[in-house]
């Protein structure tokens, strides 16, 4: 099913071009549909990189998805202009009257600070405040993941001996969780993070169910018993090259980073990178959108007349 969004962004040639059903809001506002209205709040400093990924896999569901990008007032992008964010992308304030079925919030490179360090700290709490009246589900992402779980439960992050980068395999802790349906007993993940969140902090609180982990990248998946927030701490959004940009970027910079674990063939980072996280990346968007988002939200929990 096709995802609503304006009929300008840039991305939607890119998915156009990969067969993904992209509807104009003028069009959609034709069809007697009452679509999923999800907010991305995206963190990256790649923004139209990281809005193709989710959007990708927003797609991918008989779900009709309306989008809706925002981005922080409070901070200044380094990477992404001032016209471009105001074209296509609202701030907190600008949707605070407005319900979404859904919210996802994208990680950020700022693992490294304390969370209060953050430049946008403040106005990242009002959104966690926000979501809690005005968004039924909430994905987190990274250090989105690591954020909500500070702000919501006061679980700390760890920082790791040296940057977590490379392509992990997982186990499925319950896969009798409707987040974890459709996953095989062991699949591969994403990583890429200076800091993590311990298993054993998320046992200690009985209101938090963790649903996969691995051996060598710690923590992956964990989800409130309500359904109401989830949380993944790594990107299952990221498209097959992902790893490698950051890899060559970081090299330009003479970080000397490792070669990421178990993602270039033969570790040679001339060579191709096989996908082998594409297939449970989309089945764990999925499952949120269906079981978490479509199957419990009240139908009228977007009122008709709102924006």
């Amino acid at each position: 099913m096709p995802i609503r969004v304006n009929a300008e962004l840039p991305v939607i040639e890119v998915l156009e071009n990969e067969n993904i059903f992209v509807m104009s809001r003028s069009r959609a506002v034709a069809q007697d549909i009452r679509p999923l209205g999800i907010a991305i709040l995206n963190l990256m400093p790649t923004k139209l990189e990281t809005e193709t990924q989710l959007l990708r896999l927003l797609s991918n569901s008989p779900l009709q998805v309306e989008v809706e990008l925002l981005h922080p007032a409070s901070h200044v992008s380094k990477n992404t202009s001032i016209s471009y964010l105001n074209q296509y992308y609202k701030t907190l304030e600008e949707v605070r009257d407005r319900r979404f079925d859904g919210l996802i919030i994208t990680g950020a490179p700022v693992e490294k600070l304390p969370f209060e360090e953050v430049d946008y700290w403040p106005e990242m709490c009002a959104v966690f405040d926000w979501a809690q009246t005005h968004v039924y589900s909430t994905l987190y992402i990274c250090w989105g993941a690591q954020a909500g779980l500070y702000y919501h439960y006061g679980i700390q992050k760890h920082p790791l001996p040296e940057k977590l980068s490379g392509i992990y395999n997982h186990r499925v802790l319950n896969p009798y969780h409707p987040l974890m349906r459709g996953f095989d007993d062991n699949y591969f993940a994403p990583h890429s993070r200076y800091t993590q969140v311990l298993l054993e902090d998320i046992e200690a609180h009985p209101e938090l169910l963790p649903l996969g982990v691995s051996d060598l990248a710690g923590l992956h998946i964990c989800a409130e018993r309500g359904g109401r927030r989830m949380f993944v701490t790594g990107h299952a959004e990221y498209d097959r090259d992902t790893l490698a940009k950051e890899y060559l970027r970081d090299v330009a910079k003479g970080l000397e980073p490792k070669v990421p674990y178990h993602y270039f063939p033969e570790d040679d980072p001339t060579r191709t990178p096989p996908f082998t996280w594409r297939s449970n990346a989309h089945l764990l968007v999925a499952n949120w959108l269906n079981y978490y988002v479509y199957q419990q939200a009240p139908y009228d929990f977007i009122k008709e007349d709102e924006p």
